[in-house]
């Protein structure tokens, strides 16, 4: 895998940004940052979008959309909010007020004249079709990985308004290298086929190689030859949360690329622990903004490339009862490593390919023995949470009773190394 970092050492200085990685920023700061930034944008009299997370990212959404639409509003035509839930559950109403900062006064007396959509990507009629990315651009792109063509459909609540202007965080990612920026179009509020596409792109990479990459990795190439496609402009408020809290070490401002590509280079510094040598257990708990194995399996992704051979990865959290709420291929097909998959691809062509890379990033490197049909992993990949033992080893996971650890016993064994508030930072090797 090839990335360019000169490339974003480019486009970062292109963009605005307040902070480092040495800095917490104040309310103060931000709000005036993007109070800024916005005057200088050409948004008089044009109809925006702002396209948001959902609750499973770190991200003090209420400070950061009150601010911002308290600049826009009385010049733009209309405001709408979507929520990039790619293809996870659907946020509730209360969930919705919560996350937005809306609970007590309600949206209108909050954010007047703000509509607020969900992505319903389970609806056809959400979609808008851009075009197609050809089975050649897609060869070169990926490096020869895969040669298929991907239709580029998106939300049509991003190309019905003039401006898209996206709004998270920079993180740690386990398909892209570095979350954000045109990720939140795609897969963000995107249609099945690209989502399927740049997901497999990263499982043949393998999550970890990918993980935390600063430059334009190969599915990035392709998140980023898709949105060239939106007729909108796409400007973006990158953030770089402190980890375990909604605090700010940055704030950047300016294209989708540029934004994204100036807070990469600090979530590099934040998010990033280097260990001097492998680890043989982890036990990373898992906090309740991600309420299924779907979305608490990053507290896996991002331990994983310092744990040594034939070691483990506990997934330490009581509160997960459901494996994944709206992908059940994945109680089928189970968890298993990449080379399970490619080397049986008729068996699994039925599956969607994103569940697949799902799949692949969860259990890690191993290899597949199609004579003997025995699999063997690098490491164990156990759950410690409110699933049966029985489901764990149907999906071909470990099973352990949360009741058994002794969390405080735990950190005082040197042979385990316990993460809390597993899920944003990434551990290396040196």
């Amino acid at each position: 895998m090839t990335t360019d970092l000169d490339v974003v050492s480019a486009l970062a200085r292109e963009a605005a940004r307040i902070g480092g990685p040495d800095e917490v920023l104040t309310t103060e700061e931000v709000q005036a940052f993007i109070v800024e930034s916005l005057a200088g944008a050409d948004l008089d009299g044009r109809s925006v979008c702002l396209v948001l997370p959902d609750a499973t990212r770190s991200c003090p959404l209420p400070m950061l959309l009150s601010c911002v639409h308290g600049a826009l509003v009385g010049r733009v035509t209309s405001l709408t909010a979507l929520i990039a839930l790619g293809t996870h559950a659907a946020m509730t109403e209360q969930e919705l007020a919560h996350w937005l900062g809306y609970e007590e006064q309600g949206l209108e007396a909050t954010y007047p004249g703000l509509t607020v959509l969900q992505h319903e990507w389970w609806k056809p009629e959400t979609f808008a079709a851009l075009g197609t990315s050809s089975a050649e651009r897609v060869s070169e792109l990926t490096e020869g990985r895969l040669a298929v063509p991907a239709a580029v459909d998106l939300n049509r609540a991003v190309i019905e308004n003039d401006v898209a202007i996206v709004i998270g965080p920079v993180l740690p990612h386990e398909v892209v290298g570095m979350s954000g920026g045109n990720k939140y179009f795609f897969p963000g509020v995107a249609g099945q086929d690209i989502i399927d596409l740049t997901h497999w792109v990263g499982a043949l990479i393998t999550s970890a190689q990918i993980i935390g990459t600063r430059g334009i990795t190969p599915v990035r190439a392709l998140i980023n030859e898709a949105s060239a496609l939106i007729p909108s402009q796409k400007l973006a408020l990158c953030i770089v949360p402190q980890a375990g809290s909604y605090e700010l070490h940055a704030v950047t401002f300016g294209t989708t690329e540029t934004a994204w590509a100036a807070a990469a280079e600090v979530t590099a510094e934040t998010h990033v622990r280097y260990l001097d040598a492998p680890v043989k257990r982890v036990v990373s708990i898992i906090p309740e903004k991600y309420p299924e194995i779907w979305t608490a399996a990053k507290g896996c992704y991002k331990a994983q490339p310092a744990v040594a051979d034939g070691g483990e990865v506990i997934i330490y959290a009581p509160h997960v009862t459901e494996v994944s709420e709206t992908h059940h291929e994945i109680y089928d097909i189970g968890y298993h490593c990449i080379d399970y998959f490619t080397k049986q691809p008729e068996r699994f062509a039925h599956v969607p390919k994103g569940v697949v890379a799902h799949s692949t990033h969860v259990r890690g490197a191993g290899t597949y023995d199609t004579a003997t049909g025995v699999e063997t992993n690098r490491i164990r990949v156990t759950l410690a949470t409110g699933i049966s033992r029985e489901v764990c080893e149907q999906v071909n996971l470990g099973y352990l009773d949360p009741a058994s650890i002794d969390i405080d016993a735990w950190k005082a064994d040197p042979e385990i190394t316990v993460v809390e508030n597993a899920g944003e930072i990434l551990f290396r090797l040196r």
